[in-house]
């Protein structure tokens, strides 16, 4: 491999993982169909990844063969990226505070932006664009509480609540509350009645 694609194959290997790989961010290398042109060669023979129209990322070799990055790193990459708020979905949410021992099979994200589909090699990310109530305090626990509830539902919320309560520093439980007035009232009534009680 010589020229442009053996450039930006070796500018690919010294970024971080997950770091998104865009033709605008190499024109310095060659002018802009050129540059395409490369990353799409680098997608055939394996060395990059497409994730989605235009970004690219590079497969992290490891003494047990090559694998795609991880998605929570490529996804917070690409919210810096895109300007996005993305985080995990309610159901991953849930899982990790212990209120689900279901593990979600799908890879599903929450976006303030688009609903569309990102790949990691043979991996399928969905974003789905969610209310902005859902997306407060991204990678936070008072976030992750948020998406559980939700995820949870109406229905479960009152028993829900006091678990993830019990699992919430009491500064998390003020930032969860402090996120009432935009909360839809059946999350926010309780969440209120439990913050008065506390």
């Amino acid at each position: 491999m010589a020229g442009l694609p053996s450039q930006i194959a070796k500018h690919a290997a010294a970024l971080p993982e997950g770091t998104p790989i865009r033709a605008n961010g190499l024109l310095h290398l060659g002018n802009r169909a050129a540059v395409d042109q490369a990353l799409s060669r680098l997608a055939r023979r394996g060395l990059l990844l497409r994730v989605c129209r235009g970004v690219y990322v590079r497969p992290i070799e490891t003494r047990f063969g090559i694998r795609a990055p991880a998605a929570e790193t490529v996804t917070e990459a690409l919210s810096v990226l895109w300007g996005e708020t993305i985080v995990p979905s309610g159901g991953a949410a849930a899982n990790v505070l212990g209120l689900t021992t279901q593990v979600p099979v799908r890879l599903v994200y929450l976006t303030s932006g688009p609903s569309r589909t990102l790949r990691l090699g043979a991996q399928i990310i969905r974003l789905r664009h969610a209310p902005r109530w859902q997306l407060v305090s991204p990678r936070r626990p008072a976030g992750l509480a948020v998406r559980a509830l939700a995820w949870l539902g109406p229905d479960s919320v009152e028993t829900a609540l006091h678990a993830v309560a019990r699992r919430l520093s009491a500064e998390d439980l003020d930032e969860l509350a402090s996120h009432c007035a935009i909360f839809p009232s059946w999350l926010a009534e309780p969440l209120t009645a439990l913050a008065i009680r506390g």
